[in-house]
């Protein structure tokens, strides 16, 4: 049974899972759905429209579900879909998707933090895992895969996708896509190497990761253009997962990735 507040507002037509608990002055309006075990703090705002996972935990002042802020959207019902294990701290913004995009949907995969005032627009998937920290902001139909972090206020142009594994420092400004593995960083923003601590932490030896450096080393700094670099990549390294990924996101890029640094970097790994 869920442990709701006198003080707050929630829609009979709302569905609360076992051991919701919902704070003063919080307000769950029609259409929604909470999983178990799910903690909406005081203040906190949940839109209709909002599928919220079990184990979340939305902090005062945010807002879920709001509809966005595209001029395009004209009222029609459009979803913001929430995993289970989810943070969404102070102020943070997380709006429903437009049907213009195609998607119809804002996602968020299970066990990401959203740490306070991020904004994440219309129709962005956020995967599994991932940390946008504090004042980040993705734009429309932003993809952010598996275990990707970006640092404080960071800034990401509509349609970018930003790779799984991936680093951004704090303050960059994403208008190219974020290739996956990579740590990226400085203005304007460009590629600084592999993500060697964060692959480290989740458990990759250092084979692969010195595979992944390598890989990269070629498409970056070997005087290709990245379509050849690619190429050299496709035919001169064994077959691995990690380079499926590499290529495949390459690939697929709409907007291309970021550039290098221009002071070429090969830091050890061992």
């Amino acid at each position: 049974m869920a442990k709701i507040h006198p003080l707050a507002t929630v829609s009979p037509n709302a569905k609360l899972g076992e051991n919701v608990e919902v704070g003063p002055y919080a307000f769950i309006d029609d259409n929604v759905e909470i999983g178990d075990y799910t903690k909406i703090h005081p203040h906190a705002v949940i839109y209709p429209y909002v599928k919220m996972g079990a184990h979340c935990e939305v902090f005062p002042g945010a807002v879920v579900g709001a509809i966005p802020q595209d001029l395009k959207f004209d009222g029609e019902v459009t979803y913001v879909e929430i995993g289970d294990y989810v943070t969404i701290r102070e102020c943070a913004t997380i709006n429903r998707g437009t049907k213009a995009s195609g998607k119809g949907v804002t996602k968020v995969g299970d066990h990401t933090l959203i740490m306070s005032y991020v904004h994440v627009a219309h129709d962005c998937t956020v995967g599994k895992h991932c940390i946008l920290v504090s004042y980040v902001g993705i734009a429309g139909e932003t993809d952010v895969d598996d275990w990707a972090i970006l640092g404080g206020g960071t800034k990401a142009h509509q349609f970018s996708h930003i790779g799984a594994h991936a680093m951004v420092g704090g303050g960059s400004t994403i208008n190219k896509d974020i290739p996956p593995y990579s740590l990226c960083g400085r203005v304007p923003v460009c590629y600084a190497g592999v993500n060697i601590v964060g692959l480290r932490r989740r458990g990759f030896d250092s084979d692969v990761i010195r595979n992944i450096k390598d890989i990269y080393d070629t498409i970056y700094y070997q005087g290709f253009n990245v379509s050849d670099g690619c190429a050299k990549v496709e035919a001169g390294f064994p077959q691995s997962e990690e380079k499926e990924v590499i290529l495949n996101f390459i690939k697929n890029s709409k907007r291309g990735i970021v550039r290098a640094n221009d002071i070429n970097e090969k830091g050890s790994i061992d």
